[in-house]
């Protein structure tokens, strides 16, 4: 099942430029799922669209096996969200600003303290929101949209400003809301090499349409097949020769001969015929692309 699905997702704010172009998001329930993007990609205009704050234009969003024509009321209980910056009183204390939404929800008063020691700001007192550092006040936010015990949590960039200490707060944060808590989160970002240390699932989206969309096991399949060897020997254009009767498609970049991605038994075969061709083999290793290389050359 899917805690959110969108089908043909579009949206325009002029006639000439499509900010979200036929989306099918796809959010398995009890996942973190990262939906990336540069600035400007589309990202928190889909999810302004997915939590009603934007009217949609065209196509369908199912959240929790609803729609907001069926149960926008119901929908909306069950999400807790963060959008762009965190929404605070800074003239209240963390308890004060919880106390309000509380009575708006109608959620126990006792899950105000549940929520603080959650999110670790249970020591703060009387100390006032505004005084708060940007990581107290995102986990704050934090804390307001868990108040009523929502089945899914949408955070636009929350680890947006913070120092690593900060962003490795809000990771475990999350990891451990979604272990113990079975909360599906999507949490946006332009940062993937952050992301990737805590979600199950990804979505990349650039102007407006969605690249890839699948699991981090898929995306890594992905890296995989864009490894590569490198051979590095005082002949590679000869390198280049004695490889093509294997039928490799080899490159020279840097001095270096470069072919995707082959089993050790034929590696070892290689080296041998060019150590016996008299070449001289200096390096022999593999070449991984890292995840943010696939996003970039996926934006690009």
């Amino acid at each position: 099942m899917y805690s959110i699905e969108t089908n043909e997702l579009t949206h325009s704010f002029s006639e000439n430029e499509k900010v979200v172009n036929a989306i099918n998001l796809q959010v398995p329930s009890g996942s973190i799922y990262g939906f990336l993007g540069p600035n400007g990609a589309g990202k928190t205009t889909t999810l302004r669209l997915i939590l009603g704050l934007i009217k949609k234009q065209k196509g369908t969003i199912s959240i929790l096996g609803k729609t907001f024509e069926e149960d926008r009321l119901g929908i909306l209980n069950a999400i807790g969200s963060m959008i762009e910056s965190p929404s605070l009183y800074g003239h209240l204390t963390a308890k004060e600003n919880l106390r309000i939404l509380q009575k708006i929800y109608q959620c126990p008063k006792g899950r105000i303290d549940e929520v603080l020691e959650i999110v670790d700001l249970t020591n703060t007192g009387k100390k006032k929101a505004g005084k708060f550092s940007l990581g107290m006040k995102q986990r704050l936010s934090i804390a307001m949209a868990l108040l009523h015990n929502p089945q899914l949590l949408i955070l636009d960039e929350p680890t947006n400003g913070l120092d690593p200490n900060g962003i490795i707060e809000i990771r475990e944060l999350l990891i451990k809301l979604n272990r113990e808590q079975n909360v599906t989160i999507v949490i946006s970002s332009h940062l993937l090499s952050e992301i990737e240390k805590m979600v199950t699932h990804i979505g990349i989206i650039n102007k407006g349409v969605l690249l890839f969309q699948g699991s981090l096991e898929e995306l890594h399949q992905k890296q995989s097949l864009t490894s590569s060897i490198k051979f590095g020997t005082n002949d590679p254009e000869k390198t280049k020769e004695i490889l093509k009767k294997h039928e490799l498609i080899a490159v020279v970049e840097n001095n270096f001969v470069v072919l995707p991605i082959i089993d050790n038994h034929l590696i070892s075969i290689l080296n041998k015929e060019l150590v016996d061709a008299g070449i001289e083999v200096y390096r022999i290793e593999v070449v991984k692309n890292d995840l943010e290389s696939i996003f970039m050359d996926l934006v690009k």
